[in-house]
């Protein structure tokens, strides 16, 4: 929204007639700029605290009516109880860890993959035109319907979900960094090959910085896809991590606990985004990535 309020105001022309101008009268963000940033993001704080309270507050209001089932909707203080029980007895640090541990691995091996795969495809056309419409299909297919498969081959330890994982971030960042590398203007390129720089040089000087804010992008993206693809293959196929801790508590009927292991995912899942998104802005602070992209 812009800070400046319109006017409308009518002048005499010199030849007599008459036109309508705009005239442009100073908001607060021109008359005091650290002020009005200062504002805003004390609103902002405040909306996005002041929501999941309410909603919590709400939740735990409708709960104390009897509206609700207890055994199936549980009161956010009942739901703290067993979140602080599971600290206590360490049940939530231990299967918080094994997800993480599968988390950042499948995640860091997919998102480097696929970014040097997808610079390939989009610098290297007679490659893209062979190998993006395997790639695009192959995105395409659950990953989960693959697990079968990776479980006959490595077995029933972590390296399945790995390996799962690495390949769900892999497509994004692919797809998504061709898309980018494509995208990069010739008039671009062109300082670069005015000056004779070798094909490694451009793409250091040119097309990696122009791509950065896309590339960032599509990691927030792929940090949810990840998570979901991690808890749901605890849910198939585990013994340990928050999957199946989520599961696990379902089927002994512990709906506290399941509700403590979904809001732990969630969190996970937000703080992940924010940090992969924080990075990003440090690297390419005029794109505005944290403005731009879902938190």
């Amino acid at each position: 929204m812009s800070e400046l309020m319109d006017r409308p105001a009518r002048r005499d022309l010199a030849d007599g007639g008459w036109a309508n101008v705009v005239e442009r009268t100073p908001g607060p963000a021109d008359l005091d700029p650290a002020r009005h940033a200062a504002r805003r993001r004390r609103r902002d704080t405040v909306l996005r605290v002041g929501a999941p309270l309410l909603l919590l507050l709400v939740w735990q209001l409708v709960s104390m009516t009897g509206a609700l089932s207890p055994n199936l909707w549980p009161s956010p203080a009942k739901v703290f109880g067993a979140f602080l029980e599971m600290l206590r007895i360490g049940l939530l640090q231990e299967a918080t860890l094994a997800s993480m541990n599968r988390l950042l691995v499948g995640y860091a091996v997919g998102a480097v993959a696929g970014y040097v795969v997808g610079l390939a495809l989009g610098e290297i056309r007679p490659l893209r035109i062979a190998l993006v419409p395997i790639v695009s299909a192959l995105y395409t297919v659950p990953k989960l319907a693959i697990l079968p498969l990776l479980l006959l081959i490595f077995g029933l330890g972590d390296a399945p979900k790995v390996i799962l994982i690495a390949m769900g971030v892999f497509f994004i960042l692919a797809i998504s960094t061709v898309a980018n590398v494509i995208g990069v203007a010739e008039t671009d390129r062109e300082p670069a090959a005015s000056f004779h720089s070798s094909w490694l040089q451009t793409q250091v000087h040119v097309v990696i910085p122009a791509i950065v804010p896309g590339t960032f992008t599509a990691l927030r993206i792929a940090c949810g896809n990840a998570l979901l693809i991690l808890v749901g293959m605890e849910f198939i196929q585990g013994e340990s991590g928050l999957g199946y801790l989520i599961w696990n508590s379902w089927q002994l009927y512990r709906a506290d606990r399941m509700y403590v292991g979904i809001v732990v995912v969630a969190v996970l899942g937000a703080l992940f985004q924010s940090l992969v998104g924080w990075i990003g802005q440090r690297l390419a602070p005029w794109a505005q990535l944290t403005d731009r992209t879902p938190v």
